[in-house]
């Protein structure tokens, strides 16, 4: 039964087939302009997924993709959804130095507003890349005058993690109104497990979503963070047949059956905008620096 009292966070990285991490060292950067673009399509297959569902959703968006489909842009302000920053072409914030974070920060908005047509207020950094190495990357979004961030995966996995910091809303700047809500987390024999969206609620079976949402808001009385991706609706993408065996499995398992996992998630539980969730969690947010 859904709990009316708590309205999780939707949100879609709006990133194409191939951008992923999966598939970082088998297709070069140079090459993408030369792939065949499919987040347009794949956009507005979920706004009407999430039309008929009844929900508002945030999409955080990579720079380079907004400069290339500027009308699925339009599209996610108009039908009333939350248009955020992904950064401008996923690179790993943790490869950055401060001032190329914030020149990064800075390219990707200039375009998502011009695009979108409205004010980018809240990031996520590509693959939960902000963890104890770089922490100093919520100082440079607070000065540019970001509401909230949603960057942080708290659990230890082979491409991100951040294992220590909290689970739920904290302000990771001392004197900033910015506020992180990090991807959501379930904890089972008093371990963290990642169970946020993307592959995990892809890959394994619905009812593990279903417990751990409910253990999120039922027992902890939080909101569930939830994230997936435009190409996991897309089980006609091209295929990389030439990327290692892990990465393909990771990419391609159970695509056929998302939109349906999907339907089901969106039924099952209430669900809203970052923004909006941001906004109600500030109150409690934890006070918490590395």
């Amino acid at each position: 039964m859904t709990d009316s009292r708590i309205i999780n966070g939707l949100s879609v990285d709006v990133e194409d087939w191939f951008q992923v991490g999966a598939f970082e060292n088998t297709l070069k950067r140079e090459d993408w302009d030369s792939l065949q673009l499919r987040v347009g399509d794949n956009v507005a297959r979920i706004l009407d997924l999430f039309d008929e569902a009844g929900v508002k959703a945030t999409f955080f968006t990579l720079g380079w993709v907004a400069e290339r489909s500027p009308a699925a842009m339009r599209a996610i302000v108009e039908r009333g959804h939350e248009l955020a920053s992904h950064g401008y072409d996923h690179t790993r914030v943790f490869t950055f130095t401060r001032e190329e974070f914030a020149a990064d920060l800075a390219k990707a908005c200039a375009i998502l507003e011009d695009t979108g047509g409205c004010a980018i207020t809240g990031y996520r950094a590509p693959s939960f890349s902000i963890d104890a190495r770089n922490s100093w990357a919520h100082e440079v979004l607070a000065e540019h005058g970001y509401a909230y961030s949603s960057s942080v995966a708290p659990v230890v996995h082979d491409h991100y993690g951040w294992r220590e910091a909290p689970r739920f809303a904290f302000n990771p700047v001392p004197g900033s109104d910015l506020v992180e809500i990090p991807v959501t987390t379930a904890l089972f024999a008093n371990r963290r497990l990642a169970a946020g969206g993307g592959g995990f609620f892809r890959v394994l079976p619905y009812g593990f979503s279903r417990w751990a949402i409910r253990q999120v808001n039922h027992e902890e009385g939080r909101p569930a963070i939830f994230y997936f991706h435009p190409w996991e609706v897309d089980p006609d993408q091209p295929r990389v047949a030439h990327a290692p065996l892990r990465s393909r499995l990771r990419h391609y398992t159970n695509l056929s059956r998302m939109a349906g996992k999907l339907t089901d998630l969106l039924g099952e539980f209430a669900w809203g905008r970052m923004d909006e969730l941001a906004e109600r969690e500030k109150a409690r947010a934890l006070d918490w620096a590395a």
